[in-house]
């Protein structure tokens, strides 16, 4: 159970809830992340721990919390981490302090990670409600990774070899409350923000 904070502010309520958004590269999970955050007014968007080093253009405390990997080490042995992974070399992770204290004020915290990642969360804290976000059809995921232009086929193929392994992994690991098919941006919001309406308002009135 999430400790309450020590001073309630106004803006407090009791209905927090941790909202985990996951889906293969290409998808739009980060629009309709997004999207999530600003229609619900106590929304918080989780900001994650990195070791990789900081651009010129980075901000700490906005686009990453930047830690160096021994600091990194340290937390996780001390079981500071919901969540962590390492991606070409460099670790990133959700710590758990910040996600409890916004939960405590009765937020939305909105965590956007991959399916290892919920994974964890899951087992850390059950009561997170599971997101995933899926294309309409592999064909139309294929044809969003080349319109991204972004990639060379070779690597547009190995995207689109993990995102079906992802997508199969996230359909039989138990991790996700609720499935929403991407096909129409604006629906596929509205779909989402209705589920994590109802999820809230289910939990608010136990």
């Amino acid at each position: 159970m999430t400790t309450p904070p020590r001073h309630r502010l106004a803006t407090d309520t009791d209905n927090g809830m941790l909202l985990v958004i996951s889906g293969p590269s290409g998808v739009g999970k980060t629009t309709i992340t997004r999207a999530v955050e600003r229609s619900i007014p106590d929304s918080v968007f989780s900001i994650s721990a990195t070791t990789r080093p900081r651009s010129d253009v980075d901000v700490d405390g906005v686009d990453y919390h930047f830690i160096s990997d021994t600091e990194f080490d340290r937390r996780v042995a001390a079981g500071e981490f919901l969540e962590h992974a390492v991606y070409a070399g460099n670790k990133y992770g959700t710590l758990k302090g910040p996600v409890d204290a916004q939960l405590a004020r009765g937020r939305l915290m909105i965590l956007e990670i991959d399916v290892q990642g919920a994974k964890q969360v899951k087992a850390k804290m059950p009561r997170a409600f599971g997101l995933f976000v899926l294309p309409p059809s592999e064909e139309a995921l294929l044809a969003r990774l080349r319109a991204r232009k972004r990639d060379t086929e070779e690597v547009i193929q190995r995207r689109y070899n993990v995102a079906r392994e992802e997508i199969a992994e996230a359909k039989r690991c138990g991790v996700y409350d609720a499935f929403i098919v991407n096909d129409d941006l604006p629906k596929a919001i509205d779909e989402a923000l209705r589920l994590v309406r109802e999820a809230r308002e289910k939990r608010a009135a136990r």
